[in-house]
């Protein structure tokens, strides 16, 4: 499929996401280059902070629900207890409205929670596409690739060459394309995309293979190393590579710099995890799915912050700044909203939802008794209007006392109708 690499994410909801994201990215990075501090490492870290203060709203209210349904869940055990043993459909109806009159209780939606991580996990996915693909998004790294793109493209055997490339097998669909034509966009985007992955070694084993642009070749390299070099690591190299390059020239200290990436990445998600509110269940649920679901979760917390440091020693450096940058955030963030939420009188938040709900319920059994009473005046005075044999006089008289009848003494609607017999006799 096109349109997944440097041409810009065109999958659905994800791509509109990704550009509107990328123009962040964009605006981020001039401003570093404004200021003499082109540095796509710290661009990630800005670019991290900003995304996840505007997704800050969204959180608060996942906690919000977090802590709510912590306090509804007994009382939803409860009733899936009570309604164990019983599958007729009276009963699961009777089970369905006693959940539904919780929820209400509550304040909440049953489907809360996942419409917000809909709505985070595709700005999630589309945030990867941007700092993953950053060429993609930021013009100044672009442009600076197309300096040595432009003459590497007419070169016989240099798509060939590019192919050899460790991660090129990613783009191997592009290369058979139909796009894939002499000097078009597709051909350039094609190119950028594996150089964009590229190792130290296989950028200077350009320069072995097409000695006519070895100082393109270069002077590239050693721009993209400005762009990418952060506390003396260069970010478009794993950590593996780095140790690895740095064992065989002897520079230990690249070896701890690089191994703190991986090891951070895993203690910051470990921060992340213990920050994040836990659900509680005592004295068991009631329920074997509940309890397997929650048994899953503890897991997934252990084994987050082991797959975190994998993922991180084997991805580009920059990837794992964004890991590192990103749960460091939402740690600090899960600070300030369990603060903000342990303020909240939730005892008070469910007193007035249950008030609401009263006040919801009467007025929909009086919306209800209403409609019955007025129907049932209608019908009468239909069938007073269609008897033929009474007099006009006799028909009004009866009219008259079917809708009084339908008026309970004191109500809305028999108010209503003194009003109407006192102008209809002041008229008169």
């Amino acid at each position: 499929m096109t349109g997944m690499l440097l041409t810009q994410s065109d999958t659905f909801i994800i791509g509109p996401v990704a550009t509107l994201l990328g123009y962040v990215m964009n605006a981020i990075f001039m401003l570093l280059e404004k200021v003499g501090l082109p540095s796509i490492g710290l661009a990630i870290i800005i670019f991290t902070i900003v995304v996840n203060l505007c997704m800050l709203p969204l959180t608060i209210k996942q906690q919000k629900f977090s802590k709510l349904s912590a306090k509804m869940n007994p009382e939803l055990q409860a009733i899936q207890k009570k309604y164990k043993d019983r599958r007729d459909n009276d009963s699961m109806m009777k089970m369905n409205e006693e959940t539904q009159a919780v929820y209400k209780k509550y304040g909440v939606s049953p489907s809360g929670s996942c419409v917000q991580l809909l709505i985070q996990f595709p700005i999630l996915l589309a945030l990867y596409q941007v700092i993953y693909n950053f060429p993609a998004y930021v013009t100044s790294v672009k442009n600076t690739f197309m300096v040595v793109v432009d003459k590497l493209m007419p070169l016989e055997g240099a798509s060939e060459f590019l192919q050899t490339f460790k991660n090129a097998m990613t783009y191997s669909s592009q290369f058979k394309s139909e796009e894939f034509v002499a000097g078009s966009e597709f051909m350039k985007n094609t190119f950028i995309d594996v150089l964009n992955k590229a190792s130290t070694a296989e950028w200077m084993s350009l320069k072995t293979e097409f000695p006519s642009i070895a100082d393109s070749v270069q002077s590239t390299y050693n721009a993209l190393s400005e762009y990418n070099n952060f506390l003396g690591l260069n970010i478009a190299n794993s950590p593996s590579y780095i140790v690895s390059d740095a064992f065989k020239a002897g520079s230990y200290g690249l070896v701890i710099g690089a191994l703190m990436i991986p090891i951070l990445a895993a203690l910051t998600q470990y921060l992340n995890v213990k920050l994040m509110p836990q659900q509680e269940n005592k004295g068991g649920s009631g329920s074997e799915t509940a309890d397997a679901m929650m048994q899953s979760m503890k897991t997934m917390n252990m084994t987050m912050p082991i797959m975190s440091a994998i993922f991180c020693f084997t991805l580009p450096t920059g990837m794992g700044i964004y890991w590192i940058a990103g749960s460091v955030v939402r740690s600090i963030q899960q600070v300030i909203v369990n603060r903000h939420i342990d303020k909240i009188d939730f005892d008070e938040v469910v007193r007035k939802n249950m008030e609401k709900a009263e006040e919801d319920r009467k007025k929909n059994k009086n919306n209800v008794a209403a409609s019955t009473v007025n129907s049932a005046a209608h019908t009468s005075t239909k069938n007073i209007s269609s008897r033929s044999n009474m007099s006009q006089m006799e028909k009004e008289e009866l009219i008259e006392k079917a809708r009084n009848a339908s008026a309970k003494k004191g109500s809305l609607a028999a108010k209503a109708n003194m009003v109407r017999d006192y102008n209809e006799r002041n008229t008169k």
